[in-house]
């Protein structure tokens, strides 16, 4: 029986894997749809959210199977909600990274008074903490996951000083109102991107440790 549960949950951590690759390439599509115009990548992302939303119904019904099946003791129940709770996280990625790429395909053909280095900045920020997030679920590294929650700051430090753009543009020339509100939405997305790769991280370590990031006392059962 142990076997045979041992088994889904190496499919559990195949599908997890699978799903935080698919929003990876998600970030990185809707990424070049906004700095490059591309609206190729744009209607890509787009679809591709649908995929994503099915990983999770998949990733789901595996969960419970197990839950329902297998009886996992403390340990293994840690594991299996944080899982839920993760895809929950993920598929909110996936459609951020969609509402992302609406923005880019309105932007099209429209010349860019913003200097965008930032966004790219953010996107590859975030796209490196969500892989890493799953990373840290799947090899049980709780200092990889620790590295996630710590890296959110310097989307932060990011997003902040997309504001600061922002609010210069607008104030130098208020025309630009529109455009300059359209960039701050997508550097907006980025870091709800980026917390929720925190919130996977944090999950990552409460799979592990049985307490969840900021609690005092341990509440470890079960290891």
């Amino acid at each position: 029986m142990r076997s045979k549960f041992d088994e889904q949950l190496s499919q559990l951590n195949d599908m997890l894997v699978e799903m935080g690759a698919m929003i990876e390439k998600s970030i990185k599509r809707a990424t070049e749809a906004i700095v490059n115009h591309n609206k190729k990548m744009a209607k890509k992302a787009i679809s591709h959210d649908k995929d994503i939303d099915q990983m999770e119904k998949e990733i789901e019904a595996l969960c419970l199977r197990l839950l329902l099946k297998q009886q996992p003791v403390a340990r293994d129940l840690r594991l299996i909600s944080a899982a839920l709770k993760m895809i929950t996280d993920m598929e909110r990625i996936g459609d951020q990274a969609a509402d992302i790429s609406e923005i880019a395909k309105f932007l099209i053909g429209k010349e860019y008074i913003i200097n965008l280095e930032n966004i790219p900045k953010m996107a590859e920020l975030t796209a490196k903490m969500v892989t890493e997030s799953i990373d840290a679920f799947v090899k049980r590294d709780l200092e990889l996951a620790q590295k996630v929650i710590d890296d959110d700051d310097a989307v932060d430090e990011l997003f902040d000083k997309v504001k600061e753009d922002v609010i210069k543009l607008i104030h130098d020339n208020p025309d630009n109102g529109e455009q300059a509100i359209d960039y701050m939405m997508v550097a907006k997305y980025f870091e709800r991107i980026g917390d929720h790769a925190t919130n996977i991280a944090e999950w990552v370590v409460f799979s592990i440790t049985g307490r969840h990031v900021g609690e005092e006392i341990s509440a470890d059962i079960g290891s």
